[in-house]
């Protein structure tokens, strides 16, 4: 298991995360080996179907083939959850809220976790948590002007974006500009046609472009 600073410096260095779900296992599988061929090396699988936990098991039986991939689960909204994956063998956990519970079993077991924030109030309690990496979501609601008008009140906080976050460079760099640490990149990249359609290859090819932003590099 990796420590939490070597995660928390991998996410920080990586900008983009993927993250995405889908039923179908093998179809789990081939998206992740796409993204990774593109040179994503941080991939966030969301806990939200039933197949969630055994698809994830099984990204992370294939890990071996992919050393350098950091893989981690969002959407955790209890200590139940959590605890599953860590199990599992999550590198982190992403969380849409704050949560007490999920923060304790987070500590306890030496685990990244990132929770979702929307108010000062709730960025503040997640600094007295120990959190120095915090999801702002939903990003298309907040915009980046929030992050401009929060980033001097807690300038020690690295801010992770999902919701509203296009798969383009002006999308992209409005929120690096505004103070972004990273992006959360779901269905706008892996699109309902990519899964749908196997298109694994322009999977691949979207994300060597992405990754070739002059301030993804």
């Amino acid at each position: 298991m990796h420590s939490i600073d070597k995660v928390s410096q991998h996410i920080l260095s990586s900008k983009l995360i993927p993250l995405f779900y889908e039923n179908d296992v093998a179809v789990v599988v081939e998206v992740v080996k796409a993204l990774y061929a593109g040179g994503i090396r941080t991939i966030e699988f969301t806990h939200r179907g039933a197949n969630a936990l055994e698809n994830f098991k099984a990204l992370v039986a294939i890990k071996n083939e992919m050393p350098d991939l950091f893989l981690g689960i969002g959407t955790i909204k209890n200590e139940e959850d959590a605890k599953k994956y860590i199990d599992a063998g999550a590198d982190f956990l992403i969380s849409p809220v704050f949560d007490t519970s999920v923060a304790d079993i987070a500590y306890l077991h030496k685990v990244l976790w990132i929770p979702g924030c929307m108010t000062p109030t709730e960025i503040h309690n997640a600094q007295v948590a120990g959190c120095n990496i915090v999801k702002l979501f939903p990003g298309n609601v907040l915009g980046p002007g929030f992050i401009e008008a929060i980033k001097p009140l807690f300038s020690d906080i690295h801010f992770l974006v999902t919701g509203g976050v296009d798969a383009t460079e002006q999308s992209i760099m409005s929120w690096l500009k505004a103070g972004a640490a990273g992006v959360g990149l779901g269905s706008k990249l892996i699109t309902k046609n990519v899964l749908a359609n196997k298109q694994y290859g322009e999977l691949t090819t979207i994300s060597k472009q992405l990754l070739a932003i002059e301030g993804l590099k």
